[in-house]
């Protein structure tokens, strides 16, 4: 099926060095499916809300909790991204876990017509692991970095039980993130996801 597509850039605002993704994803991909999709590259577990910033509005999973902080919150599965586009938007923002904050900037690169032998969404390319999850805001992830990339740091051994295996911030796994946008691409008529454990499976 051919279909209009963009190619998009996600970057996690404040690590250095950057750690970014691109991807290519179908116009009619909606914001709640765009938060999976960032799931699964940056190897977040959706154990936190999360909520996009674009233009005036706020949209995630809205609650009656919003009334208490007088703010509208609209449904992230109600938008697609070609309505963002018709707006006019081509920059926005994408926030996962309220307590440590990751703040991601997503531009759209392109929009072009899809191809009709390619599945999307479909990963491109990218740099650096993201933080782990509750690892504690960027400076939490700095201490992490290094004491896990130094073995004589006097915190390695305690973080590498704390993340359950070895961390290498220059190894995103391209293969495995190949196969599981794969996965999603082949699973998006259907059910979303089935990347999420039930418990608190790291990936090493």
């Amino acid at each position: 099926m051919i279909e209009p597509i963009a190619r998009i850039r996600i970057e996690i605002e404040d690590t250095n060095p950057l750690v970014w993704r691109e991807l290519d994803v179908p116009l009619s991909t909606t914001l709640a499916m765009m938060h999976d999709i960032i799931q699964v590259v940056m190897r977040w577990w959706d154990y936190h809300l999360y909520e996009f910033e674009i233009g005036d509005r706020i949209y995630g999973v809205p609650s009656s909790d919003d009334d208490l902080y007088e703010r509208k919150v609209y449904k992230a599965s109600g938008l697609r991204l070609a309505t963002v586009l018709e707006r006019g938007i081509r920059e926005f923002l994408y926030v996962y876990d309220f307590g440590d904050n990751w703040r991601h900037r997503i531009t759209v690169l392109d929009v072009r017509q899809g191809d009709a032998d390619v599945e999307y969404p479909r990963f491109i390319a990218g740099a650096r692991r993201a933080p782990p999850e509750d690892v504690g805001s960027i400076s939490g992830f700095e201490e992490f970095l290094e004491a896990v990339t130094d073995p004589e740091h006097e915190q390695h051994a305690r973080m590498l039980e704390w993340y359950d295996g070895p961390f290498d911030p220059d190894d995103i796994d391209e293969q495995h993130l190949h196969m599981i946008i794969g996965d999603f691409a082949a699973r998006r008529r259907g059910p979303l996801m089935s990347h999420r454990g039930t418990g608190r499976k790291k990936p090493s």
